[in-house]
């Protein structure tokens, strides 16, 4: 589409003629100018930016270096794309290896035995670990001090803690655990937050200040779980960190109750925690009579809990 405008300066007359030229990408405009009908002097006025695909992936890439998770929310609000772009940008990123798509968005690839966030395991066989956490709230006494690891089946054991009513002393490095006894804990929890490096893939605290706050602490009982058991008989984690608070937390407790589904005897971490013959009680859904009798070579006791089964309250005092 072609437009003539006339004016007038204190040098003269011009004219100038704007040709708008749409194509399927983006619109470019340029004007020709004449003044005093003497020489042209052609200007053309800068297209719009367009976002560069290969920067905004670099940028992801460093974006997940520094916080070893991203979203695709996170993606889509940071870079004003689509939900569409950012899913094709992960996908890109996986393929280049720099990435490990998982639901919702990606982390690290690393060795840890595909170490998911703790949102996405918070979803993952959810109707398990509730059946976990209700087996081990049987175990507990009122006024017990507790270690809860930052596994996503101990943040079921803290939230049938606090709709118990429970009085118990928790020590933690779980960020999503303290956060919810911090708000709705009450009065009968005592909350002792382990602090440290926070890793943002986990939400949990980790490094030299969380292993020394554990070990400046004992508790009367330990609620964990692993990414792995392997051979039956050694626990493992994704990440050497983290093995290294659950296996003090091991250390400094009375009884160790480690909480696993069928899943924990197929897969290993990265990381040795434990041998299984530290562990006091194994509760397990989802294994075979063949498959406990394996893990009680150890000679760690194993309940095997079942859908249905009936599970012994607490009394809140």
């Amino acid at each position: 589409m072609r437009r003539t405008e006339h004016g007038q300066t204190a040098t003269g007359t011009y004219t100038v003629e704007r040709t708008h030229e749409r194509s399927s990408t983006a619109t470019t405009t340029q004007a020709i100018t004449t003044i005093n009908a003497d020489r042209p002097h052609i200007v053309r006025e800068a297209p719009e930016p367009a976002a560069i695909p290969e920067d905004r992936r670099r940028s992801i890439a460093d974006l997940l270096m520094a916080t070893g998770a991203v979203s695709v929310s996170q993606v889509e609000s940071r870079f004003g794309v689509s939900a569409m772009t950012a899913r094709r940008d992960l996908h890109e990123l996986e393929r280049r290896g720099l990435a490990r798509r998982t639901h919702g968005g990606a982390v690290l690839p690393t060795l840890a035995a595909h170490e998911d966030s703790f949102d996405r395991r918070m979803k993952v066989d959810a109707d398990a670990k509730q059946l976990l956490a209700a087996a081990a709230m049987s175990l507990l006494s009122p006024h017990e001090t507790v270690f809860l690891d930052s596994s996503s089946t101990t943040h079921f054991v803290a939230r049938n803690i606090v709709e118990a009513g429970l009085a118990a002393t928790v020590l933690t490095n779980s960020l999503p655990i303290m956060t919810m006894l911090a708000s709705e804990g009450g009065p009968n929890v005592e909350l002792i937050g382990v602090g440290g490096t926070l890793r943002a893939l986990t939400r949990s605290f980790v490094g030299a200040g969380a292993t020394r706050t554990v070990t400046e602490h004992y508790a009367d009982r330990l609620f964990l779980s692993v990414k792995g058991v392997v051979d039956g008989d050694t626990l493992t984690d994704a990440d050497s960190l983290e093995a290294d608070i659950k296996r003090t937390m091991i250390a400094h407790a009375r009884d160790s109750v480690l909480l696993i589904d069928g899943t924990k005897l197929d897969v290993r971490g990265l990381s040795a925690i434990a041998p299984l013959s530290a562990i006091t009680t194994v509760l397990a859904t989802g294994i075979t009579a063949d498959q406990a009798t394996m893990l009680e070579r150890s000679g760690t006791t194993v309940r095997i809990i079942r859908s249905g089964d009936h599970v012994s309250s607490v009394a809140p005092t």
